[in-house]
Formats: structure tokens, sequence, C-alpha cells
């Protein structure tokens, strides 16, 4: 796998799904935490799937805004390798969490223009990990996972001071000009691998992975 992109099949619900994402030989398995969400899984059941993922998978959990208390209790009960932190954390709040627990954590970081790119230059000096993604429409529901594509060429060429993975709304059709285009190593894909909102598609995983790894 040497040189090849990695891919995160993100907003898995059940273990077929994660069952596909594994198969099709993804690197990153996603479990959503997060009731607004059509993708959220109750702690319960994200602690069943991730038991299903075979080491050497990464097992992130998306969170929005979570709380302490809501970590703890996450952390408790999932064995997962990698907090994905998708709402308005702050570049404290992002450092706070990885003292607290120990885990690399993920900042998802809307792009619509110019002026977002400062906010990926700081949570990269404190992220292990950034989801560039599409900012959501003023107003909406969910933070991610809306099948929004942002202009690639913002951030085309640009690197920063810790890995990065590129979001929103990736499919089988675009990924490799989104990678061509941007110089992305990893990409990230939801309702991309869908046949409706929270309902993986183990054919669309396959061909989504295909196409990204090339």
């Amino acid at each position: 796998m040497a040189g090849k992109i990695a891919v995160k099949i993100c907003g898995l619900t059940d273990a077929v799904g994660v069952k596909a994402a594994v198969d099709a030989g993804a690197r990153y398995v996603g479990f959503v935490c997060f009731p607004k969400s059509p993708r959220h899984v109750e702690l319960s059941q994200a602690a069943t799937m991730a038991a299903e993922v075979p080491v050497g998978i990464c097992k992130v959990a998306l969170t929005v805004n979570a709380d302490d208390a809501m970590l703890d209790a996450l952390l408790a009960q999932v064995p997962i390798d990698m907090l994905q932190l998708h709402g308005n954390e702050s570049v404290e709040r992002v450092a706070a969490v990885q003292a607290r627990y120990g885990l690399p954590v993920m900042k998802a970081v809307g792009v619509a223009g110019p002026d977002d790119l400062a906010a990926l230059d700081a949570y990269s000096k404190v992220a292990d990990q950034l989801l560039v993604d599409a900012k959501p429409p003023e107003g909406a529901d969910l933070p991610g996972g809306n099948g929004l594509i942002f202009d690639w060429r913002l951030i085309a060429g640009r690197r920063w001071a810790c890995p990065w993975m590129l979001a929103g709304g990736l499919t089988a059709a675009n990924v490799a000009e989104a990678v061509a285009r941007t110089g992305a190593r990893q990409v990230d894909v939801s309702s991309g691998v869908e046949s409706a909102p929270g309902f993986k598609d183990p054919a669309l995983i396959a061909s989504f992975v295909a196409a990204a790894v090339g």
C-alpha cells in the first residue's frame, strides 16, 4: 500500500458497511456520534462495529462540540484510535482534548473561500490531522456529510504542519480528479457511497476505494 491514497469511509452504521470498507481496502473507518446526523449510531452500536475492525485499520469517532462528559462516555465504551472533532471546537479545545485523552485528534475545517484558509493554518499547529471539508450552508443542521464540493484550487499544492485529508462531495466519479488537483494523499467519503442518507452501499464503497487508490 506504500504510496497509495489512504481512504476513510465515514458514517458507517452497520456491520455490512464495516465489512465492505475493510474488504475494499479502506485505511480508516468512521462512526458518527452526533444525534442530528442520519448516520448517528448509539455508543453500544459503535462499540459492536468497532470490535469487528481488524487491527491496523484506524477507527475514528466523529463528534460535534462534544463536552468532556460525552467524550468520557464514548471512550469508556468504544475502542477507537482517533477522535474527529467536527464542530466549532477552538484551537484550545483541540489541545485540551488531546491532553485529556491521549488520542490523536483530527480537526475538521470547512472551506468555502480564501478567508477560511487561515483556520487550517491555525488548527494544523495543534491537531494530529486536518480534515479539509466543504463548509456547510448557512443554517445547515449538519457540519459535514452534505455532499458539497468546494473549489479545490483553493488548497492546490498547499501543505500544513500535520497530515491532512480531503473531504466534501467526493464520489467514485470525481475522487481521482480531486486528488490530482489538490495533491491530497488521504480522502474521506460518506454520502458519496450511500444509496440513501445513512445507508452505505458496498458496491459504491468498493468503486470509490478503487477509484481513489488508482
